[in-house]
C-alpha cells in the first residue's frame, strides 16, 4: 500500500508585532484501500465554512475501509482559543484507525497526525483557558469557542461513527487541513481593510495597489500581454523596493507627541479617548526596519516571479543569481527573504539554510547604485539640503485644504487646534496605514479621517515625492542615470552571449532599494508625467493625475526588465525584444504605448541617457565665480 503524506503548515506566534513564522509538519492522514496514487494537491487547506460538503463527493476509494477516531481530549483542544474576531477554531488532534473489517497487520505504526494550537485562531497571544475537568471531553463549548457549524457536524459525525465502516476519512483529512488554513504562508483570506487604503502613498500595502493578486503565490495571474510562444525569456533584471517596514524613529517621536496631547485632554467617551487608550506599541529600535509582513511580501514575490518565469528561475540557474542591495537593513533583509522564498520554491517543505550558506550567496551591498541620491552632490545641495526646494509642500500644508482637515481633527479629538500641525496630522494618518500593514488591524486612527481627507493627505505626500524624487527638478531623475545604464549593461551582455551561443552568465539580476530609488528612475524614463506640474495651488485640477506614488511604488513595488530571444525573427534586429513590468503587470512603453519593444529600438529611444548622461558631470556642482573685478 502507498502512503499519502501531505505537507501542511503550522504557524507559531513570534515577536511583539504579532507576525508569524511557519514550521513544516508532516502527517500520515490516511492509507487508501486501493493501490492508487493520489493526485498532488487533492487536499489543500480550505476554509472550514466550506468543509461541510458531503463526504460522498470524495473519491470512492477514499470512502471505504477506514473510520476516524476522535481522541479523548479533542474537545479540550479548543481551550487555547482566546476571544475571536474572525471565523475559525482551534486545531484538534485526530487519530485514524482502520475499520474493523481491515486486518490490524495492515496498519502502519505512527499513522497519527496532529496539530497543536498555542493561541487563538487569529494568532493572538490571548492567555490559554484552563483545561476542562477530566471526563468532560464531550461537553458543549461556549459559543465563542465553537467551531463553525459545518465543522461541528463533521466532528460529531466522527464521534458517532467511531468504528463504523462508512466514516469518510477524506472528510477528516479536510477537517484537519482546514484547521491549519490560518497557519499557512498564504495571505489571510479577509485581511483588514479600510476605505483609506488606496490613499497612503508610499506607505501603501502591495496588495492594495495590486488587488488582482491570488492567495496562492505559486499560481499567479499571468498578464495576457506577456510574450510567449516563439519568444523565450533569457534574462530578467529587476529593481525591487523593500517590503513592509516599521515607521522611522522620527515618525515614532511625532506619534508620541500626538499621543501625549490626547492623554493630556480631559476624560471622555469619544474617539479621542479611544485613541488615548489605544496602545502605543512603536519603539525607537524599530526605526524603519523590515517587519515579518515585509519578509512575507518578498517571499511571495519570489514565488510568483519563479512561477511566471520558470525557465529563468530554474534550479540550474539558482547558483547564478545576482542580488544587489542598499546598505539599509530593510533592503538587506528583503533580499534575504526573497532568497528564502526561492528556496521554498526549489525545496518545498525544507527549512531554508542561512542566506550566507546558499549557493548563490547573500546580496551584495552597492549604495552607489541603490542609493545614488546620497552620492550626487548636486542633488544634495540643490534639493535635499535646500530649504526652499519643497516650497509647494510647505505652501500646501498652510493652504485651505489642509487647514480644513486640521480644524476638523482638532474638533474630533477635542484638542486645541494650535497644538496641531500638518506634520502631526500626517503621522496620525500614516499610523492607520502602519497598523493595517504591520499588524493587520484597523485601528481607531483610521476613524479620524474620511476619504476626502485621505485624498488631500495623499496629495501632500505626492507633492513631496514629485518635487524631491520626481519631475520637480531635473537632477532628481538625472541622478539615476548610473542605475539605468547599469541595467542596460546587463542586457547588452546577455544579448552578446546569446548571439555567440554562450550560456547567459547572469540570467536573473535583482536589485533591492527604496521608493527613492524607483521614482527617479521611472521619471528618467518618462513615466507618470502629467501635463501640468503638481503645485500647492492646483489640487482640484490634479484629482486625476498620473503621478500617484501609492499606485507606483507601494511596499515591495518592482520594476522588471525581461529580455526575450525570438527564434522565428525575420531579421537580426527582431531577434531580441524587451518587456517592462511594473508591479508584475506589463508596463506599456513610454514612447509608443506598445507592450513590447525591439531591444535596439528601446536603446535608440533612450540613447541620450545611455550615451550622454554621465553621473560625474550631472552631479557636479556648477562652478561659482568668486573673483571680483578690481576697481
Amino acid at each position: 500500500m502507498r502512503w499519502f503524506r501531505p505537507h501542511f503548515e503550522k504557524q507559531s506566534r513570534t515577536g511583539k508585532d504579532g507576525e508569524y513564522k511557519s514550521q513544516l509538519l508532516q502527517g500520515v492522514l490516511f492509507r487508501p484501500l486501493w493501490r492508487r496514487r493520489l493526485r498532488p494537491g487533492l487536499f489543500t487547506p480550505l476554509n472550514l465554512q466550506s468543509a461541510g460538503a458531503s463526504w460522498r463527493q470524495a473519491p470512492r476509494h477514499l470512502r471505504r475501509g477506514h473510520s476516524p477516531t476522535l481522541r479523548a481530549g479533542d474537545a479540550r483542544a479548543a481551550q487555547t482559543a482566546g476571544p475571536q474576531s474572525s471565523p475559525g477554531f482551534p486545531s484538534v488532534s485526530f487519530e485514524l484507525r482502520s475499520a474493523p473489517g481491515l486486518a490490524a497487520s495492515r496498519r502502519r505504526p505512527g499513522s497519527t497526525a496532529s496539530c497543536e494550537s498555542t493561541g487563538g485562531s487569529d494568532g493572538s497571544d490571548a492567555p490559554s483557558r484552563p483545561p476542562l475537568p477530566a471526563g468532560t471531553g464531550s461537553q458543549r463549548l461556549p459559543p465563542a469557542h465553537r467551531p463553525p457549524r459545518a465543522a461541528r457536524t463533521m466532528l460529531r459525525g466522527a464521534r458517532c461513527l467511531r468504528g463504523a465502516p462508512s466514516a469518510p476519512s477524506a472528510v477528516l483529512a479536510v477537517a484537519l487541513l482546514s484547521s491549519l488554513s490560518r497557519c499557512s504562508l498564504l495571505e489571510p483570506e479577509h485581511p483588514a481593510v479600510s476605505a483609506l487604503s488606496p490613499y497612503f502613498g508610499t506607505k501603501t500595502r502591495y496588495e492594495d495597489a495590486n488587488p488582482g493578486l491570488r492567495r496562492d503565490p505559486e499560481a499567479p495571474l499571468r498578464d495576457p500581454q506577456l510574450l510567449e510562444e516563439t519568444c523565450t525569456p533569457v534574462q530578467l533584471v529587476g529593481l525591487i523596493r523593500h517590503g513592509t517596514r516599521y515607521p522611522t524613529a522620527k515618525q515614532i517621536r511625532k506619534l508620541r507627541q500626538l499621543h501625549g496631547l490626547l492623554e493630556a485632554r480631559g476624560p471622555g467617551g469619544d474617539l479621542g479617548a479611544a485613541l488615548a487608550a489605544w496602545p502605543l506599541w512603536y519603539a525607537d529600535w524599530m526605526d524603519g526596519q523590515l517587519v515579518d509582513k515585509g519578509r512575507q511580501d518578498m517571499r511571495q514575490l519570489a514565488l510568483r516571479l519563479a512561477s511566471l518565469f520558470p525557465a529563468l528561475f530554474s534550479r540550474e540557474n539558482y547558483g547564478r543569481l545576482q542580488l544587489i542591495t542598499s546598505s539599509k537593513h530593510r533592503c538587506v533583509d528583503s533580499g534575504a527573504a526573497f532568497l528564502q522564498g526561492l528556496w521554498q520554491h526549489f525545496h518545498p517543505g525544507l527549512p531554508p539554510p542561512d542566506v550566507a550558506d546558499m549557493e548563490c550567496g547573500p546580496p551584495r551591498i552597492n549604495d552607489k547604485l541603490m542609493r545614488f541620491f546620497d552620492h550626487c552632490e548636486r542633488f544634495l545641495t540643490e534639493v535635499e539640503r535646500n530649504d526652499t526646494a519643497l516650497y509647494h509642500v510647505e505652501a500646501f500644508k498652510t493652504g485651505p485644504e489642509m487647514q480644513n482637515i486640521l480644524k476638523k481633527v482638532a474638533a474630533t479629538l477635542q484638542v486645541p487646534v494650535n497644538n496641531l500641525n500638518a506634520d502631526l496630522i500626517q503621522v496620525a494618518f500614516f499610523t492607520c496605514s502602519f497598523d493595517l500593514a504591520i499588524k493587520g488591524v484597523k485601528s481607531p486612527w483610521c476613524d479620524v479621517f474620511d476619504t476626502d481627507d485621505a485624498m488631500v493627505l495623499e496629495y501632500l505626500n505626492d507633492l513631496k515625492q514629485y518635487w524631491k524624487r520626481g519631475y520637480g527638478y531635473t537632477i532628481n531623475s538625472r541622478s539615476s542615470c548610473i542605475l539605468f545604464q547599469d541595467i542596460f549593461q546587463h542586457l547588452d551582455k546577455a544579448v552578446e552571449q546569446k548571439k555567440r551561443s554562450q550560456p547567459i552568465s547572469s540570467p536573473v539580476i535583482l536589485q533591492f532599494g527604496h521608493a527613492e530609488t524607483l521614482l527617479p528612475l521611472l521619471s528618467l524614463m518618462g513615466y507618470f508625467k502629467d501635463k501640468e506640474p503638481l503645485t500647492a495651488y492646483n489640487y482640484k485640477e490634479q484629482m486625476h493625475r498620473k503621478f500617484r506614488s501609492g499606485h507606483i511604488v507601494p511596499y515591495a513595488s518592482n520594476l522588471i526588465f525581461v529580455l526575450y530571444h525570438c527564434k522565428n525573427a525575420k531579421t537580426a534586429k527582431e531577434e531580441f525584444r524587451v518587456q517592462l513590468l511594473l508591479n508584475e503587470k506589463v508596463l506599456p512603453l513610454a514612447n509608443s504605448q506598445e507592450t513590447a519593444s525591439l531591444y535596439d529600438d528601446l536603446k535608440n529611444h533612450y540613447k541620450d541617457i545611455l550615451q550622454s548622461c554621465h553621473t560625474s558631470e550631472e552631479c557636479q556642482l556648477p562652478k561659482v565665480n568668486n573673483t571680483s573685478d578690481e576697481l
